[in-house]
């Protein structure tokens, strides 16, 4: 390794090397020594530190590089998820009119968490805080007939909700980021299906995050039945107690090459026989009765995802109908599903860090490997360490580099601030004598191994921990 090469060379270790260094010198990256007061949680205070999020007023937060790249990350294995279960994206704007919420009979009835709003004409509207009624105008506006059931449609959007003290950074935020999903189907069994199709799609977005999250039986409200199911993650600083079998959190997760058109009630049943529930919901006396007590698990959690079934509620005061086959009208049921990717960033973090910082699962995290100079503005070094990038990057491997000239222990620290899933570190010593060594953020573990054999090594490490193919 004698010299960087330029921006169009080939390293042999994959495709010609394209764009520029991401060098840390050059990003903007606006971490704090100190946590604000302001914050009050691990996961707010390490996001501010770690120069993901700039609060912007009470409840509204920027993201910042760092953080929007995670959130990005986040979003895309929710779509990619939401698509392998049949759901066909869309996009339906922030701001709604109140003519559809009087329809359903939402819009005196929701209460201060409804931003309302006038344009200049004097009409009424709303930041949208959920979107039931919009969808279902688009439903009924163009499906007229039962041959085009079911359907289920999602989008990814900003939310508003004016709550009354936010607090916790974005798990708790006034605008948010929601993926939002909504199934249509002829009859219950139709819905049922559906929602069965959302408990499996859920049950492999979490884990391909890095998360276990554990399905646990919420209120259904008026509606009633069964159906309605919170995901919580577990984490030490969780919002709310959590009563389960363990034998939940190491089940495995339905594959990747799972039918979603058959019949997934197996999956749902099996995944539910076993006990859980949040302290709200829990039967402490059937807590006992049906775990053993070696598998009883009293632990903390964050919800993170609701999938719930609602029937006939907007579909029939908002006269959404098709065509059934025997020629009558059929007021379609109805299910919606959702996930917060601005909610699931802060729990990530709640549940994978340590007192030195974030500790990203590679799945979402803003780079995979950070390669760190001990020496910038040694030519040797830079020169070794750009060429190192150049393979990195040939090699599909998602890189900052710490350029800057500072002590080493400072870069330490921010690298474990910022939670890289691997450091490589570099410096004249390790190139002389053709090494370098890596560092496992999660578990702290060192290796010093030849600088021609790190590419491999991280490569092997990485490409499971993706969980893109499982």
């Amino acid at each position: 390794m004698t010299g960087a090469p330029n921006a169009a060379e080939s390293t042999g270790d994959g495709p010609a090397f394209q764009g520029v260094l991401m060098r840390l010198s050059r990003y903007f990256l606006p971490v704090l020594k100190e946590s604000p007061k302001e914050a009050e949680i691990v996961s707010h205070k390490l996001m501010l530190r770690a120069g993901m999020l700039k609060q912007q007023a009470a409840g509204s937060y920027s993201w910042l590089p760092l953080g929007f790249k995670v959130l990005e990350k986040v979003v895309r294995i929710v779509e990619e998820e939401q698509d392998r279960s049949g759901a066909i994206e869309l996009k339906m704007p922030t701001v709604q009119s109140a003519d559809l919420w009087r329809e359903s009979g939402r819009y005196d009835a929701y209460g201060d968490e409804m931003l309302r709003l006038r344009d200049r004409h004097k009409r009424d509207m709303l930041y949208g805080p959920t979107n039931e009624e919009m969808i279902t105008d688009i439903f009924r506006t163009f499906i007229k007939s039962y041959k085009d059931l079911p359907l289920n449609l999602y989008h990814v959007q900003w939310k508003f909700r004016d709550e009354v003290q936010p607090r916790f950074g974005t798990m708790r935020s006034r605008e948010f980021l929601m993926k939002d999903a909504y199934s249509f189907d002829l009859d219950f069994a139709g819905a049922q299906q559906a929602f069965y199709r959302m408990f499996v799609a859920y049950l492999r977005t979490f884990y391909r995050m890095g998360l276990v999250g554990v399905p646990m039986r919420a209120d259904s409200g008026p509606i009633g039945g069964d159906l309605s199911y919170e995901f919580h993650v577990l984490a030490q600083t969780g919002e709310s107690g959590v009563f389960l079998h363990s034998d939940l959190v190491d089940k495995p997760i339905p594959s990747i090459d799972t039918d979603f058109r058959s019949d997934l009630s197996p999956i749902f049943n099996d995944w539910t026989s076993l006990y859980a529930a949040t302290d709200e919901m829990v039967d402490e006396a059937k807590f006992a009765a049906e775990v053993p007590a070696d598998k009883q698990l009293r632990a903390r959690g964050i919800e993170v995802g609701h999938i719930f079934y609602f029937g006939t509620k907007y579909s029939e005061p908002m006269k959404a109908t098709v065509t059934g086959p025997d020629g009558k009208e059929i007021t379609v049921h109805m299910g919606s599903y959702g996930i917060g990717p601005t909610r699931l960033v802060p729990a990530i973090i709640e549940a994978s860090h340590d007192d030195n910082g974030i500790i990203w699962p590679v799945s979402v995290a803003p780079f995979e490997v950070e390669l760190i100079n001990l020496k910038a503005g040694e030519a040797a070094t830079d020169a070794a360490c750009e060429t190192l990038y150049a393979r990195f990057q040939a090699a599909g491997l998602d890189t900052l580099y710490d350029d800057r000239d500072q002590p080493a222990g400072q870069k330490f620290a921010t690298a474990d601030l910022i939670g890289i899933p691997y450091q490589v570190i570099l410096g004249p010593r390790g190139l002389k004598d053709g090494v370098a060594e890596i560092k496992n953020r999660k578990t702290g573990e060192r290796e010093t191994l030849p600088i021609d054999a790190v590419v491999a090594k991280l490569k092997a490490a990485i490409e499971p921990e993706r969980r893109d193919k499982v």
